[in-house]
């Protein structure tokens, strides 16, 4: 078996961090590590996760805390460099996963390895669909599908990795890491563009193995940020001006159909 290093940061997620660790014991795949990352909460964040620890002596779950407030991409990036397994997923502290959400990408994972004719079988990014949940853990009639595969220009037209639905090498998330900036930007987004310059494509699984947290309050005002935030990305990432403004007109509109979904169906809770 492989071991699969899951990294969590946490901030302030005392009301859904057990939930979403619960997800976490029950994957029906066992060979995994959690690597829980504190990044300075205040609201007993780290008493809960020390409580889950204690109650399951035999899981190896481990709790670091960061020694001041360094943000989710510090967070990420240390979850990967003590991390022991080859193969690294990520969930955050609000989300939540089902538990065949491993074993299903552990068996996509072998298939492509089997094929490969890389030397490296840990240049992989693999993800999945996602289902959603309101804060008070409503389910929402809507779901978000993924192609079975996507290169550098799908992505950048629409970006449909989640980080939560991520597996990757590690050997591949050392050498791009999360930028840690001051700009607002997608730091996850801006990942995934620089793996795939060095590998050809990832590989989607068109069910929903991640259930995605919305915030209650995400209004136009927000949606707005976002834009905003995925120019910032385009430009960080070194793209030219025309060519994030090529791909900002398929953000816009792709985004919109996206939301306007979850907005009409998402209205419709299970």
């Amino acid at each position: 078996m492989k071991l699969i290093s899951i990294i969590m940061p946490a901030y302030n997620s005392s009301e859904t961090i057990e939930d979403s660790i619960n997800s976490v014991i029950n994957q029906s795949y066992k060979d995994w590590e959690l690597i829980v990352v504190d990044d300075c909460s205040i609201d007993g964040t780290g008493d809960i996760v020390n409580k889950i620890i204690e109650r399951n002596k035999d899981l190896k779950i481990k709790l670091y805390k960061n020694a001041e407030n360094k943000g989710v991409a510090y967070s990420r990036n240390f979850g990967v460099k003590v991390a022991d397994g080859d193969l690294i997923a990520f969930l955050d502290s609000d989300d939540l996963w089902t538990e065949d959400k491993l074993e299903k990408q552990i068996k996509l994972y072998r298939k492509l390895v089997e094929k490969s004719d890389s030397n490296s079988e840990t240049k992989v990014l693999l993800f999945t669909g996602s289902a959603f949940i309101t804060e008070k853990n409503k389910r929402l009639d809507y779901t978000l599908h993924v192609p079975a595969k996507v290169e550098r220009k799908d992505i950048l037209k629409q970006n449909v990795i989640s980080c939560s639905s991520v597996l990757a090498g590690k050997e591949l998330l050392t050498k791009h890491a999360f930028p840690i900036t001051n700009m607002p930007i997608h730091e996850d987004f801006v990942v995934w563009i620089e793996i795939l310059k060095e590998i050809p494509f990832a590989y989607g699984i068109d069910e929903p193995f991640l259930i995605y947290r919305v915030s209650d309050g995400s209004k136009s005002s927000k949606k707005s940020k976002a834009a905003v935030m995925n120019w910032n990305t385009y430009r960080y990432a070194k793209m030219g001006f025309f060519e994030s403004v090529y791909y900002m007109m398929f953000y816009a509109v792709r985004g919109f159909m996206k939301w306007r979904k979850i907005k009409s169906e998402g209205s419709k809770q299970i």
